[in-house]
């Protein structure tokens, strides 16, 4: 389980993130929303190491993250899908994927057969460049790479940010697989509601650094969550 206990994190003088606590259990899709610039991306990038936290702790499955290079907390069993893909245009389906390897023992790099089956694209294009690839079909091939990390927690930045219906239906069966068959901890932040509304186990709404609301995904259709969520 993956364990958010009261951290800050700020950026020179400005403080981005203010005692914020959150978990991420196995066989459990958490959801964390809120309107532009509260915060949300600030916690993922503390979550996986990217900046450093200025109080509070991090754990996984128990044991402190806090300090370790992003690297290393992937080799822990963090599996991170940013926002915007980041997937290098110049290389192969395949190669991208296999950019999953750095964090694997020699004996374990493998592409799982699961990445090809949630999405049967990727088989059909791993000759074809990343940057040739659809948004979409960039976004499955960035789930995919982490998920050739064989991940504790999967952690998405916004995955269907400028993705077609079609895609977002199939992103949301791959989260629930995930959930269901693999049993893995998925720390999901989106702005798209009704994704949240179908998938999610728990909700956290963030406001201004802070969580000012969580719960079951019905609390998505109270007024409290809609004060914090419309611009």
């Amino acid at each position: 389980m993956l364990a958010v206990d009261n951290i800050g994190l700020h950026y020179g003088a400005a403080q981005a993130l203010r005692g914020v606590s959150l978990t991420a259990a196995p066989g459990r899709i958490t959801c964390v929303l809120g309107r532009n610039g509260v915060g949300k991306t600030s916690l993922l990038r503390a979550i996986t190491g990217q900046h450093t936290t200025s109080s509070g702790s991090i754990s996984l499955d128990g044991r402190p993250i806090d300090g370790l290079a992003p690297y290393s907390r992937a080799r822990r069993g963090i599996g991170y899908v940013p926002q915007g893909r980041e997937i290098f245009p110049l290389l192969s389906v395949k190669e991208n994927l296999e950019t999953g390897f750095a964090q694997l023992a020699r004996r374990d790099r493998t592409i799982p057969d699961d990445v090809f089956s949630l999405f049967p694209v990727l088989h059909s294009m791993m000759a074809r460049r990343g940057g040739d690839l659809s948004g979409g079909q960039q976004q499955q091939l960035a789930i995919g790479r982490a998920l050739v990390m064989r991940p504790k927690v999967l952690v998405l930045d916004e995955p269907t940010e400028g993705i077609q219906p079609s895609i977002i239906k199939d992103i949301g069966r791959a989260i629930v697989y995930l959930r269901d068959s693999m049993g893995m901890a998925v720390l999901l932040v989106e702005q798209y509601l009704d994704f949240c509304r179908e998938l999610a186990d728990h909700v956290l709404i963030m406001d201004r650094g802070e969580i000012v609301l969580e719960g079951a995904a019905d609390i998505l259709d109270t007024a409290a969550a809609r004060r914090h969520l419309t611009v």
